[in-house]
């Protein structure tokens, strides 16, 4: 399954429309197959933020572990947002 935030927007900011999102996309989500893999695609977004990735990719990498990639994350602010959540996640475990 391939997910494309830009669907969401080319701007993707705050903590209550990433909610959202990820609230609209579970009717897809339910009917995953237990093998299947999913791909989040970057492409077109311009600006990621740690609140709005907080409430769509964390939640979805909890729900899905061992199952979500994420591609076309040369942006910069992808970039930061995901080495920002990555170094939190890790923070959280010690």
């Amino acid at each position: 399954m391939q997910i494309f935030l830009k669907k969401f927007g080319e701007i993707l900011t705050s903590r209550d429309t990433g909610k959202e999102a990820f609230s609209a996309f579970q009717p897809v989500l339910n009917n995953l197959s237990d093998n299947e893999k999913i791909e989040v695609d970057f492409e077109g977004v311009s600006v990621l933020t740690p609140s709005w990735a907080d409430e769509f990719l964390i939640r979805l990498t909890e729900k899905f572990p061992n199952k979500v990639t994420f591609i076309n994350t040369e942006n910069a602010s992808v970039q930061a947002t995901l080495k920002l959540l990555k170094d939190i996640k890790f923070t959280k475990k010690i």
